[in-house]
């Protein structure tokens, strides 16, 4: 009776590692064939086949095809926490994030209930918090992640967390903690470098991104980073250098392609600026910051309805952007809304009141390369009442003009001296116009 036994015992177990092999071997199709004969020989029975399959389907993207099987190989084993968190990850994968983190949990107690205690657990809970918006609850269960075992990848998406959080010091904090652990992670180091761009701690955030590039050097996000640095002072050439290495790897980036076009219109070459803009718009026609850069191409080659077009663009997917409705005043302006014109000013010179304090933007080319490095707010409102200024003035409302003038004037005085003489055009712009009103009156 023994003897009997035994033997198809033994025969599964030789199946199931054959299964094994081929799934590790990438050779999928035997391993179904396996798997087949295999369930076929224990009537659906048999655990291992059934796991084994399902993350072949999951693999192959029928999600949810891989969840009806793990479940199923729940029914044959309550107690394996392997199923019970693949059962999750494919909740996960469903984005019913709720029912993942009850999988999960259940998985946890198993665990605890045997003594012992699951990084991937913790840290799948506290993606899915993320993903529900529970930013301190995944704060919480990504930090006993990292209790249990240090992970990169849960100090990455901590770092995310209090990023979303907009708490970019204790983002910056978490990840120079991890590369405490991981001094050579190249991921950590450009998440850092980024974070320091973001901050506007520009020397900081180089330093991070060129240490990284030493580690991968081919890393088209860091690249991108790196020539934006580069490209906001104003060595166009060695960014599109920079850009061109980007390309190679990630071809298909709209961001690189932005800042490619951006690169162009520093160096005046705006049909080629057109080109790349509108290639990156096309590959995400989403992204407020290209829309916004080609009306500002638009503008400086005197296509104002173009520009209208794309500045509305930037505008319906970014409202809060001050700088999007001054150049769409100058573009009504210049189209003869004046009405319009006036509104548009209006509105750029209160978000730039509300953002008094934020780091900024400059003008002409200057707001160019703000623009590529994506968004800063603008540092003050001196601009926008030079340009409402120059647009009154060319409507015969001198008065106004004067008025709007004289609020340039206040704020410019606020100004360092580099800064006041840092763009020609607008040394040149209040001069002249300071001396029409004058000869008015």
């Amino acid at each position: 009776m023994s003897s009997s036994s035994a033997a198809p015992t033994t025969r599964r177990e030789r199946r199931n590692w054959q299964i094994h092999l081929a799934y590790v071997g990438n050779e999928h199709k035997e391993c179904l064939r396996l798997i087949e004969r295999q369930l076929k020989e224990c009537a659906g029975m048999c655990e291992y086949p059934i796991y084994v399959k399902a993350l072949i389907l999951r693999r192959q993207g029928r999600v949810q095809e891989s969840l009806e099987l793990f479940q199923a190989a729940i029914c044959l084993n309550p107690c394996n926490t392997a199923n019970l968190k693949q059962v999750g990850r494919s909740l996960f994968l469903l984005g019913k994030h709720a029912a993942a983190i009850d999988v999960y949990g259940e998985a946890g107690r198993l665990t605890e209930a045997a003594g012992g205690a699951d990084w991937e657990i913790h840290h799948n809970v506290g993606l899915c918090r993320m993903y529900l918006k529970d930013y301190d609850g995944a704060v919480a269960c990504l930090r006993a992640a990292n209790a249990v075992s240090r992970h990169d990848a849960t100090y990455l998406q901590l770092g995310a967390v209090h990023t979303l959080q907009e708490d970019y010091r204790a983002a910056v904090a978490t990840y120079l903690e991890a590369l405490e652990f991981s001094p050579d992670s190249a991921d950590l180091l450009t998440a850092v470098g980024l974070l320091y761009l973001r901050l506007g701690e520009n020397f900081r955030a180089f330093d991070y991104l060129g240490n990284s590039l030493t580690h991968d050097p081919t890393s088209a996000k860091t690249i991108l980073a790196a020539g934006s640095i580069i490209q906001n002072h104003n060595d166009m050439d060695v960014a599109l250098h920079k850009y061109r290495v980007a390309a190679v790897q990630d071809p298909h980036c709209a961001q690189l392609w932005n800042n490619v076009g951006m690169c162009f219109f520093g160096k005046r070459r705006l049909v080629a600026a057109i080109s790349c803009l509108k290639h990156a718009l096309y590959l995400d026609p989403f992204e407020w910051i290209i829309a916004y850069n080609l009306g500002l191409v638009h503008l400086n080659t005197g296509q104002y309805a173009s520009a209208f077009h794309y500045l509305s663009a930037a505008i319906s997917a970014k409202p809060a952007f001050a700088h999007s409705y001054m150049y769409l005043a100058i573009a009504l302006g210049r189209l003869d809304d004046f009405e319009n014109a006036c509104a548009a000013y209006e509105k750029a010179i209160a978000l730039a009141d509300a953002a008094a304090g934020s780091s900024g933007a400059g003008a002409g080319a200057g707001a160019g390369a703000a623009a590529a490095q994506a968004a800063a707010a603008p540092e003050g409102s001196h601009l926008f009442h030079l340009n409402f200024a120059i647009t009154l003035y060319n409507n015969d409302e001198v008065e106004r003009a004067a008025e709007q003038l004289s609020l340039f004037e206040r704020l410019y005085q606020q100004l360092d001296d580099e800064a006041r003489s840092a763009d020609a055009d607008v040394v040149a712009q209040r001069e002249a116009l300071t001396q029409a009103i004058a000869d008015e009156r």
